[in-house]
């Protein structure tokens, strides 16, 4: 699969399907599932439960999104927007900033409720800030939620709770790991009651996974890295699954990057910038629950290595056909692992 190209990852969206808004109810979005052979049924998330079985595990991602966006100006005067990468410790974070001039290392910067902050140094694309008190204090008293790009409107209240699992627990993220936004506490009780294991990993998303891949030759493109941990309760978990004959279910892509980077890497926490495209062998994920991708994107290389190219195809041409909605607030797919 050396040979594949970005032109095989396009596909034309009416921009009308892409959800700016999530429903009022998270478990009444509509699921859309493929089996192996690439059979597909319209569903309604709620319907979910049918087609698992007791003794699967389902692998959610319990990362939490902070409030990564902050404005202010440099000490010059000149307005700047950072937008954090990644928190660091806990004064320090990774950051990009949009300014008319480079900020300089060792300079200082103030944001909204007078936040102090000073240029440590320059990380390629990113900057290293310092600052005098608790990041993730700040980031919640004065950083704005980062919605997607592709997301028209200012974040509001409604989207500090909805852009946010109901299962979100640790800070870290800038973007959320959008399959577990369907999931409500009724929900995920009707699943825990049927005997299906639920665990979980966790991946803090940086804002890397909105990047575009530019390079024609999807080889070529450069992952972003990304910090995660899994803890040993839910590697054990898994081993009693398989051992049992069950299915292991990963509610995202990022629970699925990061259970493929411990199968790969042999480490339980670290970073990864585990690129999957097709051709790569699934080590421990069978089924994958998921939003719908944009097109070129490093996702939808994902989910095509996964379930097949052309199935994918298949199933996104019925998808726009039958008005789906897509990415982050938009409805999901319970798709296979393709068979052999």
């Amino acid at each position: 699969m050396t040979n594949m190209k970005l032109h095989d990852f396009d596909f034309h969206l009416p921009p009308e399907l892409i959800a700016q808004a999530p429903l009022d109810v998270r478990s009444s979005s509509r699921l859309l599932t493929m089996d192996g052979r690439g059979s597909l049924s319209d569903c309604t998330f709620r319907d979910l439960p049918q087609f698992l079985n007791p003794g699967d595990v389902m692998v959610f991602n319990d990362t939490k999104v902070i409030k990564a966006r902050l404005f202010g100006k440099k000490e010059s005067g000149g307005k700047i927007e950072a937008l954090v990468e990644r928190v660091l410790d806990q004064h320090r974070v990774l950051a990009s900033i949009r300014a008319s001039h480079s900020p300089k290392p060792d300079s200082a910067l103030v944001f909204e409720g007078g936040v102090k902050a000073r240029v440590v140094e320059r990380r390629d694309d990113f900057y290293v800030l310092s600052f005098e008190e608790s990041v993730l204090a700040l980031l919640e008293a004065y950083g704005h939620l980062p919605l997607p790009p592709y997301i028209s409107h200012v974040a509001s209240e409604f989207d500090e709770e909805r852009y946010q699992t109901v299962y979100a627990k640790k800070p870290g993220s800038v973007a959320a790991p959008t399959a577990g936004l369907h999931f409500d506490e009724p929900l995920l009780e009707a699943i825990r009651e049927m005997g299906v294991t639920i665990a979980y990993v966790t991946l803090h998303v940086g804002a890397g996974t909105f990047q575009p891949v530019r390079a024609e030759n999807i080889l070529d493109h450069k992952m972003h890295s990304e910090v995660f941990h899994v803890p040993t309760e839910t590697l054990d978990a898994i081993r009693r699954v398989k051992e049992n004959g069950g299915r292991v279910i990963s509610v995202g892509t990022t629970a699925l990057r990061t259970l493929e980077s411990v199968a790969t890497q042999g480490n339980l926490e670290g970073e990864t910038s585990i690129f999957i495209t097709p051709g790569y062998r699934f080590q421990v994920v069978d089924r994958l629950l998921t939003n719908f991708h944009l097109p070129k994107s490093t996702l939808l290389m994902l989910v095509s290595a996964f379930s097949g190219i052309e199935a994918i195809r298949c199933a996104y041409r019925h998808a726009i056909e039958q008005r789906y909605r897509f990415f982050s607030y938009g409805d999901a797919m319970l798709i296979d692992g393709k068979e052999s």
